[in-house]
């Protein structure tokens, strides 16, 4: 499923949007968005030709559909040992959206939100929408046991939350239960709220394991909203589908307040419901031949950044990006990134501050999550153009 006859650039060429195959010059390879180059699962396509051969396209509930809160509750009991009844699940219109709307929920002017540097741009730009400040917290790229630490120093009588992305876009770190625990303890400490960003919980390599924080006790239930989405396990990005989930009552009726499902103006598409339903429910194959092949696509990465003199980059735990320190080259990230563009005819993220922080700066981040001979290619066309 996912060699290289699987990789349909022509289709690929007039729907890959946001910096991707159909916004790039012809010619060039766009390791950019993480958004897989192969189809989905094909009982996703079946479940959504079985759905629309009704032709009736009705408004689904406005917390979702019955069958997606339920499949997304079963889900989470069985793969993350979270349970939580299908009422408290709210489905959304992304992951992205989630995060915004628990800021919009949670945070106002004067407020703080703790989110990690680097880390994905939608953290910074969400706290700030809502009028708090965003406080980062550095973690480097291969840092091992975070001991949160230096964290409990920016904590102010103003901060109301606590940002956890895990695994953590776009270094790749998984956060170790031990690790987990000692960010609870601050947010018990403190009565902070903490949002966890699950989005890449699935895509998490050998031999790490993903732990959810709100499986750790309940306390942690109590205290933490989980967002997450189908876009990276299941490329579904385009369906714009996701969920916020929250065990507490208070913090969940306040969140769909905030939405505003309730009045039609918000709301979850219901093929995206049906098609994440099915993707929970039926495409387990799928998904575990997709992280082996990643498994590879990882290693061969992580090697040939290796082998390009002044590169360096560390294998990640988690997600399918690899993000690869530069320093030693001597050219900033965006000097990198129009480097490669010009004379590779290859397109990777640079490590700017208004994508992940001023942390990355120094880095440049690519995607993996295609095939094996679009990235022999892509690299060779680096080596070449940077010895």
């Amino acid at each position: 499923m996912f060699n290289p006859e699987y990789t349909d650039l022509i289709t690929l060429k007039s729907r890959a949007y946001n910096l991707r195959w159909a916004e790039t010059p012809e010619g060039v390879i766009p390791l950019t968005a993480a958004d897989p180059d192969f189809p989905c699962a094909p009982e996703i396509s079946e479940a959504i030709s079985q759905y629309t051969s009704k032709r009736y396209f009705n408004y689904a509930p406005p917390e979702g559909l019955p069958l997606f809160r339920e499949s997304m509750s079963e889900f989470m009991f069985r793969k993350r040992s979270v349970s939580i009844s299908p009422e408290k699940i709210l489905a959304v219109d992304s992951a992205a959206f989630g995060i915004y709307l628990i800021c919009q929920s949670f945070l106002q002017k004067g407020d703080e939100a703790l989110i990690f540097d680097p880390v994905d741009f939608l953290f910074r730009y969400s706290v700030e929408a809502a009028g708090a400040k965003a406080v980062s917290y550095a973690i480097a790229a291969g840092v091992v046991d975070e001991t949160f630490s230096e964290m409990e120093l920016l904590i102010t009588p103003s901060t109301k939350m606590i940002c956890l992305c895990n695994p953590l876009n776009p270094t790749g770190k998984v956060f170790t239960k031990e690790e987990l625990e000692k960010l609870l303890a601050l947010a018990e400490k403190y009565n902070l709220l903490i949002l966890s960003d699950e989005i890449w919980s699935d895509i998490v390599f050998h031999p790490h394991t993903f732990t959810s924080i709100a499986s750790l006790n309940a306390s942690a239930k109590n205290r933490t909203i989980t967002v997450t989405g189908f876009s990276k396990s299941y490329g579904l990005a385009g369906l714009r589908i996701g969920a916020v989930m929250a065990e507490n009552p208070e913090i969940y009726e306040r969140i769909v307040e905030t939405s505003r499902h309730r009045s039609t103006v918000h709301g979850a598409n219901v093929i995206g419901q049906v098609a994440a339903a099915t993707a929970m429910n039926a495409c387990e194959n799928w998904l575990s031949g997709f992280i082996e092949h990643l498994h590879h696509m990882r290693s061969f990465c992580v090697e040939s950044f290796n082998q390009i003199p002044q590169f360096s980059c560390i294998a990640p735990e988690g997600c399918y990006v690899a993000f690869a320190d530069i320093r030693n080259t001597g050219m900033t990230s965006s000097e990198m990134h129009a480097h490669l563009l010009t004379h590779a005819k290859v397109a990777v993220v640079p490590g700017l501050a208004k994508w992940f922080g001023p942390g990355a700066e120094g880095y440049i981040r690519i995607s993996f999550a295609t095939s094996s001979a679009i990235l022999q290619e892509a690299f060779e066309r680096m080596k070449s153009s940077l010895t």
